[in-house]
């Protein structure tokens, strides 16, 4: 049963869900970008090349959150509407395009960017055995508050338990967080440096 739900049916729900947000929040798929544009913040999407799927790279999108000005730090390249995006998740919304292609899931690991590649160990690949997902199992377990060994525990927990069971709580946990509008903290979070990264 397990099996089946993760091969064929995690599959088909991704896209029905996916088509039935898109169809809900077309509007907001076109008003978000016509405040980029009102209050001249260009571009408006952010990519990146992320690892999926048994390693392999894609370009995942999202709404872009910061100025694109490196020479600065991270807070001072904050813009008012890209923290509304962060505190609310919707940023996340182009990633509705990698479900649809088959590149992400709603749940699973967090995609992680492809400069990371060469500094997993055996162990911490298995979060690859799965689609990365816009939420997990780790990210409505303390997400960016975490040691990165304790993200990979986690992440490795959900890909070796995944079921229809752990995707519905972590769905409900999800929703809980994302009405909580609980303060963004991303961007503090360290990048990984290797095995044993905190």
């Amino acid at each position: 049963m397990v099996v089946f739900y993760k091969q064929y049916s995690k599959p088909i729900l991704d896209v029905c869900l996916a088509m039935l947000i898109l169809i809900a929040f077309s509007w907001l798929m076109v008003l978000l970008p016509v405040l980029f544009i009102v209050t001249v913040e260009f571009p408006i999407f952010f990519k990146q090349e992320r690892i999926g799927k048994h390693g392999k790279h894609f370009t995942m999108w999202k709404f872009r959150t910061l100025r694109n000005d490196k020479d600065v730090s991270l807070d001072e390249r904050r813009f008012r509407m890209g923290t509304f995006l962060r505190v609310t998740s919707l940023d996340e919304l182009p990633q509705i395009w990698n479900i649809l292609r088959g590149e992400m899931s709603w749940i699973g690991p967090r995609a992680l960017p492809v400069e990371y590649d060469e500094l997993f160990s055996e162990e911490q690949r298995v979060r690859f055995e799965v689609k990365p997902g816009i939420t997990g199992w780790t990210q409505v377990n303390g997400r960016h508050s975490i040691s990165w060994q304790k993200k990979f525990e986690l992440d490795n927990y959900y890909v070796r338990n995944l079921s229809l069971g752990l995707d519905l709580r972590i769905l409900f946990k999800t929703i809980v967080l994302l009405l909580s509008f609980k303060k963004d903290v991303s961007l503090s979070e360290k990048p990984f440096t290797g095995n044993w990264s905190r």
